[in-house]
């Protein structure tokens, strides 16, 4: 494995596991609810420009994504798609460059 598709594995974990501590500290302090934490990503203008900010790189991502898999009819790298919205971008981008930069994958 080259240290490139290293550095992508690194990253798609460290954008796993870093965010989710955050995000499961604040659910155990709210009692797990959605709805405060969504709730909480719009309590003043500078966090919901960061939603929003990640919202249209998450849509962007995923058209790239789906139009590269279709294009190079290399299918692994869908799975990345469930990644940027269960776990986030800081996860599904690295995540996709990993997949995508397989020796199975080069053109």
């Amino acid at each position: 494995m080259t240290p490139l598709r290293l550095l992508y594995l690194a990253l798609a974990i460290w954008g796993t596991i870093h965010p989710m501590y955050w995000f499961i500290t604040w659910f155990m302090e709210n009692e797990w609810s959605i709805m405060a934490m969504v709730d909480a990503w719009h309590v003043n203008a500078a966090t919901s420009g960061l939603v929003w900010d990640l919202t249209i790189a998450a849509v962007a991502l995923t058209i790239f994504i789906l139009a590269e898999c279709w294009q190079r009819r290399r299918w692994l790298g869908l799975l990345a798609i469930p990644t940027i919205y269960c776990i986030g971008v800081s996860c599904g981008l690295p995540l996709y460059l990993f997949l995508r930069s397989s020796p199975s994958q080069t053109t």
